[in-house]
């Protein structure tokens, strides 16, 4: 069996269940499991799965989502959430933001900020920010995903690693109640962690729709972060898991903060 007929078995098997695994993929098609691991590298690069520990997952309609309509899905949200991180950021001090629609409404809140130098794999925060008042923009190297401007590969997480930020400001897909922050897309969740990893303080800006929905690639958990801003209360779980952590969490609907006491 070559390359492209395994490639569309596995699509097959994508569509009717949530997850691929590498051993029973290499058991089903009778090659090697660093054979399979290329052929979901391959698929993964086209943007037709998102590779996990062990295996890939299907896209869901969420991921797949264009991202000018995501642009407008809670957008009130997003800008108040964005101002309430505004009040954490100082002038003069080093920024870096991710791919996402909350981290486009921070760099506007930013925009206005005094000698920042900002670094982004976002071509989008970029263009917004050209003309203001940092000092320095720095547009992360590596592969264009066309759909959203989104820079990511490994490249982009090299990168990433030659600079060490004061504050690195993140988006996710969705949060589950234990603590995890998580993403569809390998690839992005790579540079994600990179910019956590370099980074002196980490903050997520995440509406509270994430709560209830569910993603398959974690980012990070709570205890990672320093900061989490969102609109509205997190449930109990969540809240608790952010005590045990020491992880601040900032809500615009009541303008309080959930943080150890």
């Amino acid at each position: 069996m070559d390359a492209a007929t395994r490639h569309s078995h596995i699509l097959d098997l994508l569509n009717a269940q949530e997850r691929v695994e590498v051993e029973d993929l290499s058991r089903r098609f009778a090659v090697s499991l660093q054979t399979i691991r290329t052929d979901l590298r391959d698929l993964s690069a086209r943007g037709a799965l998102s590779r996990v520990h062990g295996g890939a997952v299907r896209i869901s309609s969420a991921a797949n989502r264009a991202y000018a309509d995501r642009r407008k899905q809670n957008a009130s949200a997003k800008q108040a959430m964005a101002a309430v991180l505004a009040d954490l950021i100082p002038d003069r001090c080093s920024v870096a933001l991710n791919i996402g629609t909350s981290t486009e409404q921070a760099a506007r809140a930013l925009s206005s900020h005094r000698g920042l130098t900002v670094l982004s794999n976002n071509i989008n925060i970029i263009n917004l920010m050209i003309g203001g008042e940092a000092k320095e923009l720095v547009l992360v190297g590596g592969t264009v995903r066309q759909s959203d401007g989104a820079i990511i590969g490994e490249d982009a997480v090299e990168f990433i690693s030659r600079y060490k930020v004061d504050y690195a400001i993140i988006g996710a897909s969705a949060l589950d109640a234990d603590g995890a922050i998580l993403d569809h897309d390998a690839n992005e969740v790579s540079v994600a962690r990179a910019l956590l990893k370099n980074a002196r303080n980490k903050i997520l800006l995440c509406d509270g729709s994430k709560f209830s929905l569910s993603a398959p690639v974690r980012i990070c958990d709570l205890s990672d972060l320093d900061v989490v801003i969102t609109d509205q209360l997190p449930p109990a779980q969540f809240c608790d898991v952010a005590h045990a952590a020491g992880t601040r969490i900032l809500t615009t609907a009541t303008n309080e903060s959930y943080e150890n006491d």
